[in-house]
């Protein structure tokens, strides 16, 4: 996946502008297919997805999402497009059989946690995912009407926001903020405060959340020198937070978002932390497509996993019980 334009994140400059008619026209399209009516899934439907392209911690909410359905007695199942994968599916994911270029590398990590379907069609994925679960998490999917939402979940990066407010190609958005609003139960913003905007249209739907690096890792790490790298949206966050934890970054490369490493790669970056002095590190979601990779080296290389911690739980275990089970 190429990296997003920086233009995206600015306010709105010339090519912003020149791009506002081929913006204005999708942004017309994806709000008319977005009032479209889904079909009722077989069992409740949590979607969480977000107003921009690109990655903004859906998938820690929807593993966070899991863990409190677990502990109220439910039985959480995910289903993911498998972005990056060459399944169509429906198809369950197996984390013994499958790796990222069958199912993407973001269905692995949740397959970990709970059964996972991998499908392009989402009303073919609920049907086998109801047969695996008594809760739908659909990871990603906001602007996508083929099913009904019983609670929509819009993640936001604080550290990003929704950029210069205009539809793509000219900005980040998926459809026009107007029209996605409404169909939003409760907005997530992740690592601090959202943008005013977001603030003014959701209030007291508005909830904060924090992605909290592993304690044993991050005790592990703390004062030695990294080689740091990842294929994440935003890799400035992996390198803030190992910074966070006290770690010595000694240099940082980034990849485009979701990249499939090669052997060559892996042995590459093997020998450059080597000549660094520095034990390589990366994140979980790289991790999966480093073993894919090279299984062999895959344990020469360490991972600093995150968890996501809502700042209000229990108002959140509030909402899923008064709306789901």
């Amino acid at each position: 996946m190429m990296k997003a334009p920086a233009f995206w994140w600015k306010e709105p400059g010339v090519v912003a502008h020149l791009l506002s008619p081929l913006a204005e026209f999708y942004g017309a399209v994806a709000a008319s297919r977005m009032a479209q009516k889904g079909v009722k899934a077989p069992c409740p439907l949590i979607c969480v997805g977000n107003f921009v392209a690109g990655g903004a911690g859906k998938t820690p909410v929807a593993l966070a999402l899991a863990a409190l359905l677990k502990a109220q007695g439910e039985k959480p199942v995910f289903l993911s497009r498998g972005h990056g994968g060459a399944l169509s599916g429906p198809v369950l994911v197996d984390g013994v059989k499958h790796g990222p270029h069958d199912v993407g590398d973001e269905p692995l990590l949740l397959a970990a946690v709970a059964p996972t379907i991998v499908a392009h069609d989402r009303v073919a994925g609920a049907m086998l995912a109801a047969k695996h679960g008594s809760v739908i998490i659909m990871d990603d999917g906001m602007q996508n009407p083929s099913l009904q939402k019983d609670l929509t979940i819009a993640v936001i990066d604080a550290g990003q926001g929704i950029g210069n407010s205009f539809c793509l190609p000219a900005g980040p958005l998926r459809a026009p903020l107007k029209a996605q609003i409404p169909l939003v139960d409760l907005c997530v913003s992740v690592g601090g405060q959202a943008p005013d905007t977001i603030v003014h249209a959701f209030n007291d739907r508005l909830m904060r959340a924090n992605l909290v690096p592993d304690a044993g890792m991050a005790d592990a790490l703390k004062g030695r020198s990294v080689y740091a790298f990842c294929g994440i949206g935003r890799p400035e966050k992996f390198e803030r937070t190992l910074r966070d934890c006290g770690v010595k970054v000694t240099k940082m490369e980034s990849f485009p978002d979701h990249h499939l490493f090669s052997r060559i790669e892996i042995e590459r970056l093997l020998a450059e932390a080597r000549r660094l002095h520095a034990l390589p590190v990366t994140t979980a979601k790289d991790h999966v497509r480093v073993v894919a990779a090279a299984p062999d080296l895959a344990d020469k290389i360490a991972v600093l996993p995150v968890t996501l911690v809502f700042d209000h739980e229990e108002a959140l275990i509030k909402i899923l019980k008064s709306r789901l089970i």
